[in-house]
């Protein structure tokens, strides 16, 4: 076997996996009330950004040959349904606006459909009277939500909440639109992670009363369970699936991929980006060679395509 490993040209010649700036997908966080953009202490070289910076660094990431990058909102105010998600001025909308305005179809636009950052309670729907998630009163915002995106330019949605039946009411809402031609990316497998942390601090989010979102996020102890999620979310119209986190649910990735045909991307969580930052700044790993290896790793398991904080510099590596 090590005759297949003497040289960086043979193990180049003989590599199974293969990560292209094809396979690499951007979140950007745009923000209501700022000039220029803010960085986010806790996931160095990532910022909040305007309107208009993050319009020059969408146009950056084209520029590299980025295939779409994935839009969250931080509003300037909230409310207990997360109105914001929804209003026509409100900035998700806008700066899709200006996305579709500047690039066109240059780049796969997706907008993450949710509430968290919207919500005073910072959850991603809407609470009953005893102040737990309503499942079905949220799928009505989330239908509110998609057609809102879809209107201003998203060529994508991509419900994140994990409530039951969310794909079904987003594809039915765009389709009575005249939306139909809006695809649906689903967090089909999206786990109850402690890896969340720093996105938080991108969204200005905190949870209520110090709760969780366990109840409607699945829980790591278990598999089986994201097979049934995975299956539902196809069967009710999504175009894709996720997986979240990545680094620490590589076999359900590799288990989803055996189940399924359609496209399934993974998610490299906010907390995993900001691990490899953390232990790069201080010398403990080669931070650019760990990124790499962790997205190659992630295609390896199946991922077709990799939501990931390191979507900018591996691009610059890459070409």
């Amino acid at each position: 076997m090590r005759r297949m490993r003497q040289s960086e040209a043979m193990r180049r010649l003989v590599a199974e996996t293969r990560v292209s700036v094809d396979d690499l997908v951007a979140p950007l966080f745009v923000r209501d009330d700022i000039e220029d953009r803010v960085p986010i202490e806790s996931m160095p070289g990532q910022f909040q950004h305007s309107r208009e910076s993050l319009l020059v660094e969408a146009k950056h990431l084209s520029s590299l040959g980025l295939p779409a990058l994935i839009l969250f909102g931080v509003p300037s105010s909230k409310d207990s349904v997360g109105s914001g998600a929804f209003d026509p001025d409100g900035v998700v909308q806008r700066t899709l606006g200006d996305l579709k305005d500047a690039l066109g179809d240059k780049i796969v636009l997706i907008s993450d459909l949710c509430l968290d950052e919207y919500t005073d309670h910072g959850h991603c729907g809407v609470l009953d009277a005893d102040g737990r998630v309503d499942n079905d009163a949220t799928l009505e915002r989330y239908q509110q939500v998609a057609v809102a995106q879809a209107r201003a330019g998203a060529d994508v949605v991509a419900p994140s909440g994990m409530m039951d039946g969310q794909v079904r009411a987003v594809r039915n809402a765009l389709d009575a639109a005249g939306y139909r031609d809006v695809a649906i990316l689903s967090y089909a497998a999206k786990y109850a992670s402690a890896l969340y942390g720093p996105f938080r601090d991108a969204v200005n989010v905190e949870i209520a009363g110090g709760g969780s979102r366990r109840s409607y996020q699945q829980d790591p102890r278990n598999k089986r369970e994201a097979f049934e999620e995975v299956s539902l979310d196809i069967g009710e119209g999504a175009d894709m699936v996720m997986v979240k986190p990545a680094m620490t649910s590589l076999d359900v990735i590799a288990a989803v991929r055996d189940l399924v045909n359609v496209p399934l991307g993974a998610y490299c969580v906010s907390g995993e980006y900001s691990m490899l930052k953390a232990a790069s700044q201080r010398g403990w790993i080669d931070g650019p060679v760990a990124e790499v290896e962790l997205i190659t790793v992630v295609k390896r398991a199946g991922a077709d395509f990799i939501v990931t904080y390191s979507a900018k510099d591996l691009a610059e590596v890459m070409n």
